[in-house]
């Protein structure tokens, strides 16, 4: 059965605010897994990312949280992998282009720099320590065209195979792409879905999931055999906790365990 999490970026504002006490909420909600952000930080030190990770892995510890994956930049394999170890994470996911140094959100409208970022993914996986594995997550601009077809196919075609993926399903969707069609094509590389709800389009605030875009039974049925479900959200006019909240009630209801 999926495992929950919850990415912490839904809960930036109060993490920066009281970061113990807004761990204490997630765990209260009946979270038991998170998914951190901004690991491997290309404008920090790595002595300044790691004190970052050590009082997150204390603040983690003290709530009963442990760690499903992260989101993070690849300054180096070997400075990530650091980090990954002092946090407890077994896997970290890039979340966009611009968090590999030399490539941008333009990466995805050029065949060759697309091809290029695909081998760097791809020989960063391989370069990576036993113990951690590196994956990529989604956001709407990757599906630019290119000649050959949509760019994420190209992504995923390129790449190595030990490459793992995380769906971003509420993007995928504001992209015009169809989540069942993508998973099937990913197989086993995908070991993680974002889950969230709203218009699905860019810059407006999201909502309680049934109340957009998503087609959320046929999501759920489609997404019933990946491992982890992350609650997420990226902008909302609703309490942060509340809907998290929801979204977990509702995930639950549907067969996602919290541990």
């Amino acid at each position: 059965m999926p495992t929950l999490s919850v990415q912490l970026y839904s809960v930036r504002d109060q993490l920066a605010a009281d970061q113990p006490a807004t761990l204490a909420r997630l765990a209260e909600i009946g979270f038991r897994y998170v998914e951190p952000f901004g690991l491997g930080s290309l404008a920090k030190t790595q002595a300044e990312r790691l004190a970052s990770t050590r009082k997150l892995r204390a603040d983690l510890d003290a709530a009963g949280l442990a760690v499903s994956a992260t989101h993070a930049a690849l300054p180096s394999v070997a400075e990530l992998a650091e980090e990954c170890a002092e946090l407890g994470a077994g896997t970290a996911f890039i979340p966009h282009p611009r968090q590999i140094p030399g490539f941008g959100e333009d990466t995805f409208t050029d065949t060759a720099a697309l091809d290029a970022f695909a081998d760097a993914l791809g020989q960063a996986a391989a370069d990576a320590p036993d113990g951690l594995r590196l994956g990529y997550h989604n956001h709407w601009f990757e599906w630019a065209e290119l000649p050959g077809g949509p760019a994420y196919d190209r992504l995923w075609q390129r790449t190595l195979p030990q490459v793992l993926a995380e769906l971003d399903v509420y993007w995928a969707i504001a992209a015009g792409a169809d989540p069942t069609q993508i998973l099937n094509a990913l197989g086993p590389r995908a070991v993680a879905v974002h889950l969230k709800d709203g218009p699905a389009t860019r810059d407006t605030p999201q909502t309680p999931l049934g109340t957009g875009a998503l087609n959320v039974p046929a999501v759920l049925k489609s997404v019933a055999e990946t491992p982890w479900h992350v609650a997420e959200i990226d902008t909302t006019d609703h309490d942060p906790h509340t809907l998290l909240a929801t979204n977990a009630s509702l995930l639950h209801s549907h067969g996602s365990t919290f541990t």
